[in-house]
């Protein structure tokens, strides 16, 4: 198993931790990450795009002038794509654009998305962040101690004064447990959790 150690708020080593090799010693698998990647910036995406093709523009039931003798090119309606306020020519229509994963499959995506950043040291681990109330100078002081920037920080489940108190700092998202994903790990370059996270992201995942 991995040791890791563990600091204070003030950025000083004050021991280690052992991490179960079930969750962040899993060996990289490139095509799974990426494939989980993929599936979820799939999933946010909205799909509600539309234009009207020309069947369905209003209007253009008959011709604009008579087929010959005018010195026009012919036209069949005033609702042709080359027509303004004609019809789009291959228009988007609204579509769903979900990729489903199995469950087994998120799971060890993020694993091995956890596993690189322990192989990294980029997964810093805090005895605790105590904090008594909801301060952002005191967030931003203890990632500072840590020589952190742009980091995920995973926080305790209904831990709302780590939450609001990391929530203006420019480069940090803050997530839960439960809500962590294989995008975010990846997006930033250091995840920052505590101790008792720790121990309920191996209850959950392992």
């Amino acid at each position: 198993m991995a040791n890791v150690s563990v600091y204070n708020t003030d950025g000083k080593e004050v021991g280690t931790i052992e991490l179960n090799d079930a969750v962040f010693g899993v060996e990289l698998n490139e095509h799974l990450v990426h494939l989980a990647v993929v599936a979820q910036l799939a999933n946010k995406r909205q799909g509600t795009q539309k234009a009207k093709t020309r069947s369905e523009v209003s209007g253009g039931g008959r011709k604009p002038w008579r087929q010959k003798g005018t010195g026009h090119a012919r036209q069949g309606s005033t609702r042709s794509p080359q027509w303004k306020g004609g019809g789009v020519v291959f228009a988007p229509s609204p579509r769903d654009y979900t990729i489903t994963l199995n469950k087994k499959e998120k799971r060890q995506a993020l694993r091995c998305a956890l596993s690189s950043r322990v192989r990294e040291q980029k997964f810093i681990v805090l005895e605790s962040f105590e904090l008594s109330e909801i301060k952002t100078k005191k967030m931003a002081e203890t990632l500072k101690n840590l020589k952190v920037q742009k980091a995920l920080v995973v926080a305790p489940e209904n831990d709302k004064t780590t939450v609001l108190s990391a929530r203006n700092i420019a480069g940090v998202k803050t997530a839960s447990p439960k809500t962590i994903n294989v995008y975010d790990i990846l997006k930033y370059n250091t995840v920052v959790t505590s101790k008792d996270v720790v121990a309920t992201i191996e209850e959950v995942y392992a």
